[in-house]
């Protein structure tokens, strides 16, 4: 079982991450005014000690605590930290600190260092108690979001309500909910802070939540002072994380059995970790045994580095550096090998990708990398130009290989888009999803894109081999893409790639859910019903329906193929041979 404290913005990205795995949770909150919807997930409402974290972990069997809890929840990250159960981290992201605002290490600091005016405390209200000896003395005003139990915190500690101000509330009457707080505009920001005369501000190192940069921004504006307290330090010993991905692969590696199906990373995100590592071996002489690079998406992910090295040939030295691709539960022949990079800078200031061995070549356009590149994708490109350019603004010369490539090549659908002797180093997203769909249909896409590059108006489509040559037989010269399960998704690529002819092979099994409406015929989506026709397999119906029968089938897919394909020509024909 898996505890997760939350109450935030990545308290929901926690729950998110916990529901893929389809098995109970529980997810604590000390108040039950965020709003989160929970399948799987059991809520837990109130504030817990140390004891009661321990002794619910004991009770329960939880293997694992998130504690996705706000940075400066200070009093429950102690609790949590006292519970003997491993704690993953999920931080939120923080900005770089400016030389024109004051940092200030703790509560104490500020009461002593704090010099203005008049201050505007924008800490939230949990913070007038520890502000307490500063704004008995000095001039300060607060601004609360306008609940109950925001109230009682004031009333508890003498805070004057006149010295209030509040976030603007989208429903007036009632109680307000969490999700009717509306977050303050930079220009109301600025207005507020002009109304109120104030010389300085206050506020918490909140990361991306909380409006933090807007209120900095505002402040600075307008000449005011703005003070800053930081983010509470947390125990080393914990895992640190930083997103969606990495927490689910933290998650896998502390509970393995949690998720049914586990994640992995492309090839695109292998190769960029090694070129980091032998880039900055190569420029610091240091060896890494991890590196930290960014997804597309912007989240980091901190992945270990098998082996790193500085090699010489001749008078030119490069760095080396190989990563093991990790196991997934995707269809990816590529779990399990090597892929290395050897990187040496150049005199220019070019970034140029080198065809080591395993890596294929491209040799038809459509794919986004010029013909007679080595087959590394765009997105992997710039994932390693942005590494590369985070160290160095040098031209650096970047060769991947990929551990028996050639051989995976012949296991892989490169060569009907024309990627030859090796596999392609790919990754739209950097992580590879259990039994990828959203791969599946990107490879669709793929191979559309090349058809229309080399001059095809028509495409054909099948879900397997056996469609394929079912189509090639009656059309030689057509192109045929697979669909595999998803008619629908091929046929709205199909569309946007400007086809203006599809031929669409399909097998009865398929073309009985196909025509009751369904585009995406998996088997654990939809089943089809065949007892209407009192048979146990589609098969059967061939020896047992009349050819009308078939026709109207095929009538039927072609009305509901036509709700995503509306334009040009399309032709659906039924394929009879299932053996």
């Amino acid at each position: 079982m898996i505890l997760v404290f939350g109450g935030t913005t990545e308290g929901r990205i926690a729950v998110d991450v916990c529901e893929q795995a389809g098995k109970p949770f529980y997810y604590s909150t000390k108040s039950g005014s965020q709003e989160v919807m929970l399948h799987n997930g059991q809520r837990l409402i109130g504030g817990m000690t140390a004891e009661n974290i321990k002794n619910f972990c004991e009770a329960h069997d939880i293997k694992c605590i998130v504690d996705a809890a706000h940075p400066f929840a200070e009093a429950l990250h102690e609790n949590i930290a006292n519970s003997g159960v491993t704690v993953i981290r999920l931080r939120r992201k923080f900005s770089e600190h400016r030389n024109d605002v004051t940092y200030l290490r703790d509560w104490r600091e500020a009461v002593k260092e704090i010099r203005c005016k008049k201050l505007l405390a924008l800490s939230g209200v949990n913070t007038i108690s520890k502000l307490k000896d500063y704004w008995e003395k000095h001039d300060t005003m607060f601004r609360i979001l306008p609940r109950k139990e925001s109230m009682d915190i004031v009333s508890e500690n003498g805070f004057p309500e006149d010295k209030l101000l509040y976030y603007p509330v989208s429903k007036v009457s009632g109680v307000p909910k969490a999700s009717e707080f509306t977050m303050p505009s930079l220009e109301d920001e600025k207005s507020m802070m002009k109304e109120c005369g104030c010389d300085a501000i206050l506020t918490k190192e909140s990361g991306g939540s909380g409006g933090y940069e807007v209120k900095v921004q505002a402040a600075l504006g307008l000449g005011l002072k703005v003070y800053v307290v930081e983010c509470p330090a947390l125990p080393k010993n914990w895992i640190f994380v930083d997103g969606q991905h990495s927490l689910r692969r933290a998650i896998q590696s502390v509970v393995p059995e949690f998720f049914p199906l586990k994640i992995g990373l492309t090839t695109g995100a292998c190769a960029t970790a090694a070129t980091k590592a032998a880039l900055i071996s190569l420029l610091t002489d240091e060896f890494p045994e991890e590196v930290m690079f960014s997804l597309p998406d912007g989240e980091v992910l901190t992945i270990p580095i098998l082996e790193v090295s500085k090699v010489s040939e001749g008078s030119k030295v490069s760095g080396l550096a190989t990563v093991v691709k990790e196991q997934n539960d995707d269809y990816d022949v590529t779990k399990g090998c090597r892929i290395t990079a050897k990187v040496s800078l150049r005199d220019d200031e070019r970034i140029v990708f080198l065809q080591g061995s395993g890596v294929g070549r491209v040799t038809l356009p459509g794919l986004g990398t010029p013909v007679g590149e080595p087959a590394i994708n765009p997105t992997p490109r710039k994932m390693i130009s942005d590494e590369i350019r985070s160290l160095t603004s040098s031209g650096v010369d970047i060769e991947i290989s990929v551990e028996d490539g050639e051989a995976l090549w012949h296991k892989t659908f490169n060569h009907k888009v024309g990627v030859i002797g090796g596999i392609s180093i790919i990754g739209t997203s950097g992580i590879v999803s259990p039994l990828s769909n959203e791969a599946f249909v990107e490879s669709i896409g793929r191979e559309l894109r090349v058809a229309r590059a080399i001059g095809c108006t028509a495409i054909g489509f099948a879900s397997g081999k056996k469609g394929e040559n079912a189509l090639k037989a009656m059309e030689p010269d057509l192109r045929v893409v697979h669909y595999g399960n998803f008619i629908g998704e091929a046929l709205k690529k199909a569309r946007k790639e400007g086809f203006q002819r599809v031929v669409l092979g399909i097998m009865i099994g398929k073309a009985v859910k196909l025509a009751d409406g369904h585009l995406d015929t998996h088997s654990h989506k939809v089943a089809a019903d065949l007892s209407r026709w009192g048979v146990k397999m589609a098969r059967e119906l061939w020896g047992v329906m009349p050819p009308s029968f078939f026709k109207e089938i095929e009538q039927k897919c072609t009305e509901h193929c036509r709700k995503v394909f509306p334009d040009g020509e399309l032709e659906v024909h039924l394929i009879k041979d299932e053996k």
